[in-house]
């Protein structure tokens, strides 16, 4: 197993992910935090704030060990409670100041449980979605397709298959909708040999930037008001129940005992909830629930628009 590179992989990734982001916003920097965990190991988290592009963007590597998996990882391989564990990753939240983009969320990880007088089992896990305010075709096209061309060289099954299990997973049940417009994601991978899935791990991390970043560049200068912004606001409080009440990652987080300042970088500095809003029919705001947060197959979207045009 080839826990030094998949490591030396993911410190790339991060440092490649916050060079762009922070050459696309132009005026802030990445503030660079390595923390220590008792219980071993310990990371590096990168945060940009106030940003002319970016409100909050977080960035982080953790590299933790621990004597016993927490529930969370566990859940849905129950033969593994009570194993030891290795868990290395980068997972990011980028929450932008224009409504017009979407904010996006990333990661990819590599779990490894251990047992006296047994070999170790591993696997791969990631992932990412978009989550619009104010969507459009081209960006939910765009991003999905940059998706399937990561997956494709793994087989015809693999993008539909973790397509459909993002929409799945990033799903709030409470308010039976969507988080967003989906993407990948996977879990629990070891179906392949390890050079395989982790080949498989660096092409969806190594895509991230080409699906997400010409979203930022056609959107960044559109001009938005105080409508949109509230708007932003609300929408944002679904990420927020999202990540708290549902989300694997931050459970693990916590459950772990990690530290807490990395794990809730992924909130947004500012959100809002109303009672019992909803938006004006035939607005904007309503064509999100009422379009976008649909079941879509945009790859196969595209292909229509294309022929028709």
């Amino acid at each position: 197993m080839q826990i030094e590179q998949v490591k030396a992989y993911l410190l790339q990734l991060q440092d490649s992910i916050c060079d762009a982001l922070a050459a696309e916003d132009g005026e802030a920097a990445f503030l660079n935090d390595e923390w220590q965990r008792v219980e071993g190991g310990g990371g590096r988290s990168r945060v940009l704030a106030d940003g002319a592009v970016f409100e909050r963007a977080g960035v982080n590597f953790s590299h933790v060990r621990g004597a016993q998996l927490p529930a969370s990882a566990s859940a849905s391989r129950p033969e593994l409670a009570g194993r030891s564990y290795e868990a290395l990753g980068v997972s990011l939240v980028i929450h932008p100041r224009n409504p017009y983009i979407p904010t996006s969320h990333a990661n990819v990880r590599l779990f490894v449980a251990s047992k006296p007088g047994e070999q170790p089992v591993w696997w791969f896990g990631g992932g990412y979605d978009l989550t619009p305010y104010y969507a459009n075709r081209d960006d939910c096209i765009s991003w999905h397709r940059e998706a399937a061309a990561a997956c494709a060289p793994f087989g015809d099954d693999v993008y539909p298959r973790f397509k459909a299990w993002c929409d799945e997973y990033f799903y709030l049940k409470h308010r039976d909708e969507p988080r967003g417009i989906g993407g990948l994601f996977f879990d629990d991978l070891n179906e392949w040999d390890f050079d395989t899935s982790f080949a498989f791990m660096r092409a969806v991390g190594d895509s991230y930037l080409r699906a997400y970043q010409p979203i930022v560049q056609r959107n960044k200068l559109r001009p938005y008001g105080e409508r949109e912004r509230q708007f932003q606001l609300y929408r944002r409080g679904r990420y927020v129940e999202f990540n708290l009440v549902f989300d694997r990652g931050t459970l693990f987080g916590l459950q772990s005992g990690g530290r807490t300042e990395a794990i809730l970088m992924s909130m947004p500095p500012q959100v809002r909830w109303g009672y019992n809003y909803s938006p004006e029919p035939g607005t904007p705001e309503a064509e999100l629930t009422e379009f976008y947060l649909q079941d879509h197959n945009w790859l196969a979207e595209s292909q229509l628009e294309k022929h028709s045009s």
